[in-house]
Order: C-alpha cells, then structure tokens, then sequence
C-alpha cells in the first residue's frame, strides 16, 4: 500500500518540481542575459545574431564603469540611503507593531486600515505632491530627501507585517517576565525584539530593495546637486543620445545587483522563517 502511494506520489512530485526548475530559469535568465551583456565585447553586444555565450569575454565595459569618477559616490549615497531607510524602518515598524498589538487606545482599528490603504496608493501619483513637500521643507537635493519618501512608504507594510509576528508571542510569556521583575523596557528588547527578528528581516528585505533601486525618486527630487545621486542615476551615464553604451549599462546594472544578491544570502535563513511567519514559543 506505502509502495502504491510512493508511486503516486512521485510523477505529481517530478511535475512541482520540474515547473519549480522552469520557473527558476524564466525567472534568472534575464539576470544571466545581463551578467553575460556585461562581458562581451561592444561588437557581440550590437550583433544582429545575438548568442546566448562568449568567445571572447572583456572588463571593458566594468572598466568604463569604475572609471566614472561619480560611481563610487553614487554609490555611497545608495549605501547610506538604503541602509538608513532598513534600520530606521524596522526599529519604528517594530515600536508601532508592538503598539497596536499590545496597547488599546481609539481608532486602533482605523490606524490598522489607514496602514492598508497607504498601499493602494501609487506611488507615481505621489512624486509630484512629495517634490513640493521636499522643496517646503528644504530637502530637495539632499539625501534626506529620498531617505524620507522611502521611509513613509516602506513603513505601513512592514507594521501590518510585524504585527502577526507580535501576536504570535503569548501574552502569558510578557506576564512572567514582568514577574521575574523584567521593565516593559527589557522585555521589549531582550525578550519580544528577538522573538520578532525573523519579521524584521523580511520587511528590511522588501525596503532595502525599494530604496536600492529607486530611480523615480532620485530622478524627480535631486535635480542640480549631482554629488547627491543614487546609483540608477549613474546609468543615465551611459545612456548617449547617438549610440547608447549598452555594454556599460550591463555592468553598471550588475555592480548594482551585487550587494543586492551578498544581502539576500546574509539575511536568507532568518528571510525563510520570517515569510513563513515563524515565532517559537
């Protein structure tokens, strides 16, 4: 009878999988396309009989990249938008989260909505009443001014997110520590915060990605001020009127997905357990 069921089991397991390992190959191929745009020769590049390889890899096209005397600057600024907009989003997601979880006060339940509709709204109907706002405040041209957007934005999905994570933790858990003599303090950071850290992770995720590859953002709210772009803003570079340097958007692209790929395998096990909604007991 385990034999019959072992063979029924088994063509329905070769389908999940075969469709898992298509779908992988759809999904990386234009990632491959772009990494392997990036090594070929101008000549291979501009061909009419494109080829899925290389006979003859070349660094020119990273080599005209790092020669940009901005990109590292471009850089940079993505590097401190990108991180300021995870660790300020999580921390505050974290506080809220716990807020409307734990705490009853009025209109928690319109709050909780309000959160959801905030993701309705698209983003490029936005741009416009943000540039004002930015140029109110004095933001525009700063890096504050794209650190601030990304943060209201990245915010409601990662409350809604961390607030089953908060739930999940029994409440007879805040009880004992609160017996043992722990402060609301202690238990929210020693005891609740690495309970929820998987949660974390995953919305760091989905903001790290946000701000990393914004490029409406960057091209709408830093306008003269150069020194203050991001990194989509150094393809523009590449991007001639005449004869576009496709070679160099290639591999601008994939210096671009590099720390993109080293913070996914960083955070991978924690990303799992996180979209799973795992929180031990």
């Amino acid at each position: 009878m385990k034999l019959r069921h072992g063979l029924i089991r088994r063509p329905w397991r070769l389908a999940a999988e075969t469709s898992a390992l298509l779908v992988a190959v759809v999904v990386a191929f234009p990632l491959y396309w772009m990494v392997l745009s990036a090594f070929k020769p101008a000549g291979e590049i501009e061909s009419t009989d494109p080829r899925p390889w290389t006979s003859d890899p070349s660094l020119d096209a990273f080599r005209r990249v790092f020669e940009q005397q901005e990109f590292a600057r471009y850089f940079l600024n993505s590097v401190i938008v990108a991180g300021t907009v995870v660790i300020a989003s999580a921390l505050i997601a974290f506080l809220a989260a716990t807020a409307v979880t734990r705490f009853r006060f009025r209109f928690r339940t319109t709050l909780l909505i309000m959160f959801l509709v905030a993701q309705m709204v698209p983003v490029e109907a936005l741009t416009i009443p943000l540039f004002f706002l930015m140029r109110d405040v004095g933001q525009l041209n700063t890096l504050g001014a794209l650190i601030l957007p990304h943060l209201a934005f990245s915010l409601p999905f990662a409350i809604w997110m961390l607030r089953g994570f908060v739930k999940a933790v029994p409440e007879a858990l805040e009880e004992a520590a609160y017996i043992d003599g722990a402060s609301r303090g202690r238990f929210l950071w020693q005891i609740l915060f690495p309970l929820v850290f998987p949660g974390l992770v995953a919305t760091s995720v989905f903001s790290f990605i946000s701000a990393w590859n914004d490029f409406l953002f960057a091209k709408s709210f830093i306008i003269s001020d150069t020194s203050q772009s991001t990194l989509p803003m150094a393809l523009l570079v590449f991007f001639k009127v005449d004869e576009p340097d496709w070679g160099g958007v290639m591999a601008a692209s994939t210096v671009m997905t590099i720390p993109v790929l080293v913070f996914f395998v960083l955070v991978q096990r924690r990303l799992v357990s996180g979209l799973g909604g795992a929180v031990k007991d």
